[in-house]
């Protein structure tokens, strides 16, 4: 029987920070491996990386979160008078398509109000939600505490594990393991590097050559760029059309906005990716786009969160069966390999 929708999402915001938290244990092994290395213990590295953390994650709340929540209720407030300034710039250079009864004219001057109404809207209910608050707070707390005790029991976790495989079969659960561990290591860890890296290059370069909201558009555009392409193209044409409102007629202006994002995507595709990324990912950025968009419509949130992964073990999975196909009778089939050899 079907859970209620409402006891499913009470369930997902309880289950969200126990992944949150595995994922960033996961994430930070590596950082705590080196560290162990360097001469530390694992409880002095575990507790070494979260005072880091900490400090950066308060950093971001005092500098960056203020400015960004601004910026965007400044944008809310700017959305009539943008779509003001388009209606007026689309009568002075088309006037025969939008007269005084033209349904673009109509949706034109009503799309700015909705959107600054709606907006407040949403942001006032996010805020003042009990429930919502509830659930922040209970994330921002259960999330690192369940992170800190993985990452620093997440050694004995694995060899735990691995004590519990059957032994027939132990070195190919380990094979395929190690291959998952590769894929998710070199997709997740560097994209989302990338995404870090080129939403603050986007975000300071916007605000240095003073286009408004510069910050969320930068924000907005390295998240995004963890979706193959999609970064680009919705933060190019927000900031872009935020552009042509702010600086038309200073033509150089808007080609200094477009010209930034041609050097995120010049950067991205050739050093960044593939640096940080390489070419042993596996996942194909239609898989991965399928996946996101599968597990998004059906889990939320969560599903955002499982879909890179979930898709990086089936492709492994896929991978394997393939091979172990293509090595069994019904591939190769009863005759003789000779024209293999030729």
């Amino acid at each position: 029987m079907a859970l209620p929708v409402r006891q499913q999402v009470h369930y997902w915001s309880v289950i969200t920070p126990f992944l949150v938290g595995g994922a960033i244990a996961y994430f930070l092994d590596p950082v705590a491996d080196r560290l162990e290395k360097m001469g530390l213990s694992r409880a002095l590295a575990t507790g070494l990386i979260f005072v880091v953390l900490i400090l950066v994650v308060v950093l971001m709340f005092l500098i960056i979160v203020p400015l960004l929540i601004q910026q965007t209720n400044e944008l809310i407030a700017a959305a009539p008078g943008i779509f003001e300034n388009l209606r007026s710039f689309l009568e002075t250079q088309f006037p025969g398509i939008i007269d005084e009864n033209s349904p673009v004219r109509q949706s034109l001057a009503s799309l700015g109000e909705t959107i600054q109404s709606r907006g407040a809207e949403l942001v006032q209910t996010v805020l003042t939600s009990a429930a919502g608050v509830v659930n922040v707070i209970v994330f921002l707390v259960v999330a690192p505490v369940v992170a800190f005790y993985m990452l620093l029991d997440w050694d004995r976790m694995i060899a735990n594990i691995d004590n519990l495989l059957p032994r027939d079969h132990a070195p190919v659960i380990r094979d395929l393991a190690h291959q998952i561990d590769r894929t998710l290591a070199s997709f997740v860890r560097g994209q989302g590097t990338v995404c870090l890296i080129l939403g603050t290059f986007y975000a300071v370069a916007l605000m240095i050559v003073g286009l408004q909201f510069g910050l969320v558009v930068g924000l907005i555009a390295g998240l995004l760029t963890f979706i193959p392409y999609v970064g680009a193209l919705v933060g190019g044409g927000l900031a872009i059309g935020l552009a042509l409102f702010q600086f038309w007629g200073e033509w150089w202006m808007i080609v200094i906005v477009f010209a930034i994002f041609q050097a995120g995507q010049l950067v991205e595709g050739n050093v960044l990716t593939p640096k940080l990324v390489g070419s042993s990912v596996g996942l194909h950025p239609v898989w991965l786009i399928f996946a996101l968009s599968a597990f998004g419509a059906v889990f939320g949130f969560v599903g955002l969160l499982v879909a890179v992964p979930v898709a990086a073990v089936i492709g492994v999975l896929v991978r394997y069966v393939i091979g172990q196909y293509k090595t069994g009778l019904l591939y190769r089939g009863l005759g003789e390999p000779e024209d293999d050899a030729e």
